[in-house]
């Protein structure tokens, strides 16, 4: 099979018909530019790709405000993670009672 390159505005099109995958390379293409804005665009267009990219970048940065508007704007697996990193021992010493309430040793 040959290797189609397929342009933005074709698949902008499929997109706008409502073809998932055509938002999927979108997003992949915005990423490969690295086009936060584009990103952030599909993902409030409801691309759960551009959502797992953006959520990918924040998780490697640590930004947590971030995490919380993509997980705000629809992307769940953001708030797993923003929930993850909240509850990640800061010092290596957290202790969780069974009361659900933490305290340091």
């Amino acid at each position: 099979m040959a290797n189609m390159n397929i342009d933005r505005e074709t698949l902008r099109e499929l997109a706008d018909e409502g073809n998932e995958t055509a938002l999927d390379r979108l997003a992949d293409l915005a990423e490969a530019a690295g086009d936060l804005g584009g990103l952030s665009g599909l993902l409030d267009e409801g691309s759960t790709r551009a959502g797992f990219l953006l959520t990918r970048r924040a998780v490697a940065t640590g930004d947590l405000r971030e995490l919380q508007r993509i997980s705000d704007a629809g992307y769940g697996e953001a708030g797993n993670e923003l929930d993850r990193l909240l509850r990640a021992p800061a010092d290596g010493h957290r202790i969780e009672h069974p009361s659900g309430h933490c305290s340091r040793d």
